[in-house]
């Protein structure tokens, strides 16, 4: 046994103030095996593999590479090791182009000089070796998510990494990208590199993984097989109970229109002659939940911001019988929820507490005014309602830095925040992405208990099956305009997919009404 664990982590336990995050944990890494790590948000899956990768100093455990204890003291020892990682918010630099980016800190000179022909030479059989075709000469700032996620692989591969961490690789993937990095893993493993890769995708797990093990609140649940086990075991170990996998919620009852979005336009940024969004119009009413569909840079992120008011747009937007085109953000934002897709840029001040968060377009509020001063009792008693419904788990509860919090207890906090502010309209923009499933569970019973409270939900996804799952009615948009409007109730995914890809649309754009 002792030949075949290339990489063992034995009794780790690593803290922060307020939260022991990986208590007495143990993994062991077989050589050329695909091993997930699976566990709810802020279970301490990331840590470890921050331990691992040199990034914390465990307080107490060991760390073997081949049978042999090693010290990690920062990520200059991982790679020396032949340990990669693609992190979840990606370590890039915008400014440099993606061949400058893959061979920074490991590049090959000569004399002193740069000998930038030779790693050109070497990215590309690399890139070619495992399809995974870049643009060497493009700024990062300027390709992808996707594209940025292959920079990052390609990093690790220039390094000779022979074993690869992927912390959470397919949260801003669209459903292709996902397919073909779950292919590359595979191929990877194939050739004998190691993967952990942390996940609490269970359908993606199922599909990859060879062994799965569970984190929960710090601690190791268990290890299993994949072919031994099922996504609703998975599941029950991650959380500590059953989950409901599917969504329940009874057929809509739409009532008035909340939202008419009328010949709604957002130029594209640069010098793009064509419109961002297109001509788009569409209803949504009290009482039903819309979801804009369609693969990631399709429209939808501007599409939103020209509605929110973050970017100029042209058209016409009523909310509640209201003519609110010409609108302020400040104004747009009193009669709308907004939860954003970046929850870093748009959605949270990383640098203040989170009971501050909680109250950020609130505090104004008589409720939190005292003498013209911010009534810090009634905050600190505001968060600590909202904390313990939406279960927002934290190392120092509302004083807590949101910087600190894990990403999935961040996105928490931005939806209580949001929906407790009781607006007739709730724009969610990938309400999910990166949570866990007891998580989700939570989140989308709370948008369908907003449905059915009368609210009109907008919601935008690129996950399929929380379009299938959540949604009332769905609009499909393609290069930045809604080619189709389908029934949960009577279309498939593929068909779903096939709008998706362009490849089918409405007959010269009618076919479906409001």
């Amino acid at each position: 046994m002792e030949g075949e664990n290339i990489i063992e982590m034995l009794h780790i336990t690593k803290e922060f103030p307020g939260i022991i995050a990986n208590d007495d944990i143990t993994l062991q890494l077989r050589r050329g095996e695909i091993h997930a790590l699976l566990g709810e948000n802020g279970a301490g899956k990331s840590t470890l593999m921050s331990v691992l990768f040199g990034l914390y100093q465990p307080e107490a455990g060991v760390i073997k590479k081949n049978g042999k204890e090693v010290k990690i003291n920062n990520p200059n020892d991982a790679t020396e090791l032949g340990i990669g990682m693609v992190h979840q918010h990606f370590k890039l630099i915008d400014v440099f182009t993606v061949l400058d980016n893959i061979i920074l800190g490991a590049e090959t000179t000569k004399l002193g000089f740069l000998q930038k022909k030779e790693a050109r030479r070497k990215v590309e059989e690399l890139s070619e070796r495992y399809g995974m075709k870049v643009d060497l000469d493009a700024k990062v700032e300027d390709i992808t998510v996707g594209m940025q996620q292959r920079v990052e692989i390609l990093k690790m591969l220039y390094r000779d990494n022979e074993i690869l961490i992927f912390d959470e690789p397919t949260a801003v993937l669209t459903p292709q990208e996902i397919d073909e990095l779950m292919a590359t893993m595979k191929a990877f493993a194939k050739e004998g590199k190691s993967i952990l890769f942390i996940s609490h995708k269970l359908n993606e797990i199922m599909a990859v993984a060879d062994r799965v093990t569970v984190l929960r609140k710090g601690k190791h649940v268990g290890t299993v097989e994949t072919k031994d086990t099922s996504k609703q075991e998975l599941s029950n170990m991650m959380v500590g109970r059953p989950v409901q996998l599917e969504v329940h919620k009874d057929p809509a009852k739409p009532g008035e229109v909340v939202l008419e979005v009328e010949r709604f336009s957002v130029p594209a940024k640069g010098h793009h002659k064509r419109d961002a969004v297109h001509d788009v119009s569409f209803q949504v009413r009290a009482g039903e939940i819309v979801c804009i569909a369609g693969i990631d840079g399709n429209g939808q992120t501007e599409f939103i911001h020209g509605l929110t008011g973050l970017d100029k747009a042209a058209g016409k937007v009523t909310l509640c019988g209201k003519d609110i085109s010409h609108a302020s953000i400040k104004g747009r934002g009193e009669s709308m929820s907004h939860i954003p897709e970046d929850r870093h840029k748009h959605g949270l001040v990383l640098d203040f507490t989170l009971e501050q968060n909680l109250v950020l377009q609130r505090f104004r509020e008589k409720q939190f005014q005292r003498g013209g001063f911010i009534d810090r009792k009634a905050v600190r008693q505001y968060a600590e309602k909202l904390i313990g419904q939406y279960d927002v788990r934290s190392g120092q509860g509302p004083v807590t830095v949101a910087r600190s919090m894990s990403g999935g207890n961040q996105q928490k906090a931005i939806i209580a925040r949001e929906v407790d502010r009781d607006k007739p309209l709730v724009v969610a923009v990938q309400p999910t992405r990166g949570l866990d499933v007891g998580a989700i569970e939570y989140i989308h019973g709370q948008l369908v208990k907003e449905r059915d409270a009368g609210k009109a939900i907008l919601l935008v996804s690129l996950e399929l099956d929380e379009v299938m799952s959540l949604s009332d009615r769905i609009l499909v948009m393609y290069e930045g305009e809604i080619v189709g409007e389908l029934d949960p109730k009577e279309t498939t995914v593929q068909e779903l997919g096939l709008y998706m890809a362009g490849a089918k649309r409405m007959n010269g754009k009618e076919g479906a009404t409001a």
